[in-house]
């Protein structure tokens, strides 16, 4: 569902993770079902904090996959309809579940350079 444009920046970015492996990593995930009419406050929110020890591909599924001790997150990646980088060391992905259910994924590394 992403442009190529898109596929690009997201593998580039998993080439890349290793460098935040060891860092406190914050995933801040929403689920929400009007995508033309994003409102935070109709969104239904969950935050998770660990240190990341390692990231992965699973071909069977096609997840983008990161892990921390006792702590385990996914990204469906047919489904990726956008990719961000809003900061630095802030990425943010949105994968379309159906043509009402959306789930938006920011990701945030503490990354000391």
């Amino acid at each position: 569902m992403a442009s190529e444009d898109t596929n690009s920046k997201i593998i580039y970015f998993f080439e890349n993770i290793e460098k935040y492996y060891g860092c406190k990593t914050e995933i801040t995930e929403g689920l929400y079902s009007q995508s033309e009419n994003f409102d935070v406050n109709f969104t239904t929110w969950n935050l998770s904090e660990f240190v990341l020890i390692r990231s992965a591909y699973r071909k069977n599924g096609d997840r983008l996959m990161m892990e921390g001790e006792k702590m385990y997150y996914e990204i469906a990646a047919p489904i990726i309809i956008s990719f961000e980088q809003p900061g630095r060391n802030s990425f943010e992905f949105i994968e379309r579940y159906s043509d009402t259910v959306y789930r938006i994924t920011k990701i945030r590394f503490h990354y000391k350079y």
